[in-house]
């Protein structure tokens, strides 16, 4: 069978695809301002948690990159911890 999607990678490969999203409602660019939007305000309210103290900024940091993380975004090769 690995033969078989081989074979059948490659000529689809070669096919033009074309792909809809009829009930999408917004633009792809209206559709990513939103999403990082939402991302920033979360950023903004993780900052502006006073109830951490000093020892507990990494915890902020993690958050921060999580939330970048959970837009498809990633904290790239410096985040490697935990």
């Amino acid at each position: 069978m690995e033969l078989y999607e081989e074979i059948l990678v490659k000529a689809l490969s070669q096919q033009q695809a074309e792909v809809t999203f009829p009930n999408l409602k917004l633009d792809a660019q209206a559709l990513v301002r939103e999403k990082y939007y939402r991302a920033v305000e979360e950023i903004r309210d993780i900052i502006r948690d006073m109830s951490l103290t000093d020892p507990e900024c990494y915890q902020k940091i993690e958050a921060i990159i999580a939330c970048l993380e959970e837009t498809g975004s990633d904290g790239g090769a410096r985040h490697d911890w935990g």
